[in-house]
């Protein structure tokens, strides 16, 4: 999601993981600086791995799920946000069979479609440290209101993702949901590690 303030906010809120259940947040600020907070060193090291940032922060990241609202405290960040009603694209994406949505071949075949219609969103790329990674989508919800502060500076209400962020090799769309996305990373020779969850961008 993106704040009146400049500052673009990457929740990711995983259920199942081979680190067990966690979340974590990235920020990148108006200056450019791109910023994860994660709640273990193991979370860190394997997201920093994976992700480019100019500051790790490992503090606690709570994550509580009241109906539609959302309240993340990860360090200094507060962060509170509704979300509203499906749209078209979460309906299609909630009507693609499970196992399906989360297969790198089908993940590959809707990569191009999601470059043409959410600029700045790939499906799938290269990864830090030589990896590869797939993102299976299977639901989308806009995030309808947002208020988030970071320490002492209010970060202003919800706004467009603009600019797009630059973690990884693709950004999120540009109109804040949340989405319900399977994160597949392959390691190189070792087995790929799936993680499925809420990313909320």
């Amino acid at each position: 999601m993106g704040t009146s303030s400049g500052t673009r906010i990457v929740v990711g809120h995983w259920p199942r993981t081979p680190y067990g259940p966690f979340s974590d947040v990235m920020l990148e600020r108006p200056d450019g600086e791109r910023l994860l907070l994660a709640p273990t060193e193991d979370t860190a090291r394997f997201i920093r791995e994976t992700y480019t940032f100019d500051t790790v922060h490992v503090v606690p990241v709570h994550v509580r799920v009241e109906g539609d609202t959302w309240t993340v405290a990860a360090g200094e960040l507060d962060l509170r946000f509704t979300v509203g009603r499906r749209g078209p694209l979460g309906l299609l994406l909630r009507a693609v069979p499970g196992a399906l949505a989360r297969r790198p071949a089908w993940i590959a075949l809707i990569d191009r479609p999601a470059r043409l219609f959410l600029d700045g969103v790939r499906t799938r790329g290269s990864a830090g440290g030589g990896r590869r990674e797939w993102y299976g989508a299977q639901d989308l919800r806009p995030v309808v209101a947002l208020s988030a502060a970071y320490g002492a500076d209010d970060l202003g209400t919800g706004a467009p993702v603009e600019p797009l962020v630059r973690f990884g090799f693709g950004s999120v769309p540009r109109r804040p949901g949340l989405t319900r996305v399977t994160t597949t990373v392959e390691l190189g020779p070792l087995p790929p590690v799936t993680a499925p969850g809420r990313s909320s961008r």
